[in-house]
């Protein structure tokens, strides 16, 4: 465990664990959770001799609850002060969710030879929002009605997200586990509220074509399809089209927290990704 001081002043906590000659990667979480989320695929890449590190984003976890800086363009440069400074060469970036973005925002523009490939789970890009240019997005209110939660009891919201749509425990039939929803509480309610707000904004309005037009490396974009946060039609097909070197992997009736729901099948694609 370690911190990297951005530019600006900003302290990012990371975990790095495994040898320091082996090949890096670097998991990207979701709002409003923390590099905690990756614990599960970080012992699993552990175990198969890779080197892992995940960092909380600004305002996220125990990094620094920074003023400003709550958007992709500052995220993607904290991303790569953090690569600069663990010297990091053919690393593997894997996002989920907003994670995603970040991943997108920051292999567009990685130095030469900092990244080997990239994996897209359950991820925001291209655009959340519907607009004339997205007619299949979300409607700004959602978004809206994200933020007045948050503002009004953020506690609360931060049980009602998990219990419900984030992990589709609100299905019928749904195996619950409270100890999800207790961790992703646990992880939430550590970041700082003003981040997390503008970090709605951050997800949902950020436009990542042009990053993804920009990506030269291969890009795994994996998404369930009973996603209840980033709906899968609006997201992982039409970054697909926009890759250069991108691969689709759908998964039938999984949710937006599948990396939690079902590590099992999610584990062995995303290694076999990497091996390849």
């Amino acid at each position: 465990m370690g911190t990297v001081t951005t530019q600006d002043g900003t302290d990012l906590f990371y975990k790095d664990w495994g040898p320091r000659d082996a090949q890096p990667i670097v998991f990207h979480h979701g709002w409003p959770l923390s590099g905690d989320d990756w614990d599960n695929q970080m012992l699993y890449f552990l175990g198969h001799g890779y080197r892992v590190i995940a960092h909380d984003r600004r305002g996220h976890g125990r990094s620094s609850q920074s003023a400003s800086g709550h958007e992709m363009d500052t995220y993607a440069a904290d991303v790569a002060a953090m690569t600069d400074a663990l010297d990091l060469h053919d690393a593997v970036h894997i996002g989920h969710s907003t994670g995603g973005g970040e991943v997108a925002r920051y292999v567009a523009r990685a130095k030469p030879g900092r990244v080997a490939k990239a994996v897209l789970v359950s991820a925001v890009p291209p655009i959340m929002v519907k607009s004339e240019a997205n007619p299949g997005g979300l409607p700004i209110e959602v978004f809206d009605g994200f933020r007045a939660s948050l503002a009004a009891n953020r506690a609360q919201f931060y049980i009602d997200v998990p219990a419900g749509p984030f992990y589709g425990f609100n299905r019928p039939g749904a195996e619950v586990s409270q100890g999800v929803i207790d961790n992703w509480w646990r992880q939430g309610m550590r970041g700082a509220a003003n981040a997390h707000y503008l970090c709605i904004k951050a997800f949902s309005e950020t436009d990542f074509t042009e990053d993804l037009k920009q990506i030269d490396v291969p890009v795994l974009v994996a998404h369930g399809t009973d996603d209840q946060i980033v709906p899968y039609d609006d997201s992982a097909p039409l970054s697909v089209k926009l890759l250069r070197n991108g691969r689709l992997k759908s998964y039938d009736g999984y949710p937006h927290g599948m990396l939690t729901t079902h590590p099992e099948v999610l584990n062995p694609d995303l290694l076999a990704f990497v091996k390849e």
